[in-house]
């Protein structure tokens, strides 16, 4: 971390402050644990801190200790509006562009707090006045442990403050695959169990908690998935009509898009998800190599993240989302091919 990045956090946490932690919208395991883990960590410091979430997150992170206490928007939006409009300092995990918070957006834009950025993705808009962003990094878990650790804060890692940044740490980089996993990444996983966090746990609460209903939707999205060899391309389709048959429920689609990545010799896949109620079509891309999704997604589908993980949006309808998708693929041919 950069020494001025650690005297300006320092310098802000020497004093009380009314601190407002914000994730995403829709926010992920990297998202809630990251939250989840520094709102620990600033109220046992002696903070007055709340995890305000744009809407609400997927029952497979609701485990997570204290989760219940987050304050959820939608749900709840004129206490969010009053805990943003009093606070003092305001932290934005897991995005660096405001416009990833929905309806959080315009209060935020309003806002009086100092702003402090933790984050991952590439190209961070310049909304905070404290930006701690690096995209070498695996996930902003491993940034907030970062932090703590900058702060002279390793001997107040609890139990709950492991478990909360081991989950999102696992979860951003699929169990440790991914090419962001770094060997620092392990030695802070290893940190955090020897901290007390059950990676056995994390895991079984994760990844071993389906629903007939979910398994079912896999089958459907792997039954609907085409493959596109020329391309060394795989995207899965599924319509609002198939969520509904199939009794969908937020984070029941998480992981699909990788399957594709299973297949031997595709490195790249995408999965196209219909969203009637927002009116929209929305995208995962995944990718192996060096084709890079967040340039794809940002130039063709609003969209954007990691060099091999992106996310995106689209207003046609499924079929001409689809359509759309393959007629660019002969002008990434080269680059598929490598």
């Amino acid at each position: 971390m950069n020494l001025e990045i650690i005297k300006a956090i320092d310098a802000l946490l020497e004093t009380p402050q009314r601190i407002v932690i914000i994730p995403h919208k829709n926010p992920d395991g990297d998202a809630i644990g990251s939250t989840l883990a520094l709102w620990h960590y600033l109220n046992n410091l002696g903070q007055q801190a709340k995890v305000v979430v744009p809407n609400d997150f997927p029952k497979f992170l609701k485990w997570l200790p204290l989760s219940e206490l987050i304050i959820n928007f939608e749900k709840d939006t004129e206490s969010a509006k009053e805990l943003i409009n009093e606070a003092t300092v305001i932290f934005t995990l897991d995005f660096n562009h405001l416009g990833r918070i929905g309806q959080l957006q315009p209060l935020l834009e309003e806002a009086s707090a100092t702003f402090v950025m933790i984050d991952h993705h590439q190209e961070p808009s310049d909304y905070a006045q404290i930006m701690y962003s690096d995209v070498s990094m695996s996930s902003t878990c491993e940034m907030v442990y970062n932090v703590i650790e900058a702060h002279k804060g390793i001997n107040h890692i609890t139990p709950e403050i492991a478990i909360c940044l081991y989950t999102g740490i696992m979860t951003d980089t699929g169990s440790f695959k991914y090419s962001s996993t770094s060997s620092r990444t392990h030695t802070v996983a290893a940190n955090l169990i020897e901290k007390g966090a059950n990676n056995t746990l994390a895991h079984s609460m994760v990844y071993d908690t389906n629903t007939p209903s979910r398994l079912h939707l896999l089958g459907c999205a792997l039954k609907n998935m085409v493959i596109l060899e020329e391309f060394r391309t795989a995207y899965i389709t599924l319509s609002q009509e198939e969520l509904d048959k199939n009794n969908f429920k937020k984070g029941d689609t998480e992981g699909f898009v990788n399957y594709g990545l299973t297949l031997e010799g595709i490195i790249f896949a995408v999965i196209f998800i219909e969203n009637k109620d927002e009116g929209i079509i929305k995208i995962s891309f995944r990718s192996e190599g060096d084709f890079s999704v967040n340039e794809f997604a940002r130039a063709h589908f609003n969209g954007g993240g990691h060099n091999n993980a992106s996310g995106g949006r689209s207003e046609m309808s499924l079929t001409e989302t689809t359509n759309y998708f393959t007629s660019l693929l002969p002008s990434y041919k080269d680059q598929l091919k490598k």
